[in-house]
């Protein structure tokens, strides 16, 4: 940005207060908050660890990639394949537009805000260095805040777990691998997902 551009902290700002209206709640040390609000923080945080030199535009990316994400429920949609790829879609969608109406209220610069957009709706996913960094961050988001949580929906024994991890894992950079191992993940979860990596090789004919 040049030296008149608008500020990372006041797009911070209006993406967290968005954010901060979210019902749900998550138990921050024993203090419940609103589960977007501290995905966000969550999101620049691991950014901030993972690559510290990101630029302007992944910075709001991150921080904002799940912006009122409760805005659109997903029983709103067929409970299959689907429909929760219609869901996915419709989140994708309602994230770019708002970030880019918030960005545009700051006045932030065009090309700054379709650059906010194209990486939140992951285009050119592994081509695009930046598009490839947040999904790194947020699969070391996932599996370092919410996991465990997540496999409760779960019979211990559900292949689908495994399956879902080693989706996960396989969106990820070799450096988003090293990452995430240095969490380092529980060791049931290590273990599913290598059960999913293991379920996801070619049969040999």
């Amino acid at each position: 940005m040049t030296p008149d551009s608008p500020s990372l902290p006041k797009a911070f700002a209006a993406i967290d207060a968005a954010n901060g209206l979210d019902p749900k709640r998550v138990d921050v040390d024993g203090v419940p908050r609103p589960a977007n609000l501290i995905y966000g923080l969550r999101m620049s945080e691991e950014l901030a660890r993972f690559a510290p030199d990101a630029s302007d535009a992944l910075q709001i990316a991150a921080r904002g990639q799940h912006i009122e994400r409760w805005i659109i429920p997903r029983d709103q949609y067929p409970m299959d394949r689907q429909g929760y790829h219609r869901w996915r879609i419709a989140l994708r969608d309602h994230h770019a537009a708002r970030l880019s109406a918030i960005l545009t209220d700051l006045s932030f610069d065009p090309a700054t805000i379709a650059r906010v957009v194209s990486i939140v709706r992951k285009e050119r996913l592994k081509d695009d260095p930046e598009v490839q960094t947040l999904e790194d961050v947020i699969c070391i988001v996932f599996l370092k805040y919410e996991v465990a949580t997540f496999a409760t929906k779960y019979e211990k024994d559900d292949p689908r777990l495994a399956d879902i991890l080693a989706k996960t894992w396989r969106k990820m950079s070799e450096r988003g691998h090293q990452a995430a191992l240095a969490i380092p993940p529980e060791p049931s979860v290590v273990a599913l997902l290598h059960k999913g990596l293991e379920r996801m090789k070619p049969a040999h004919s």
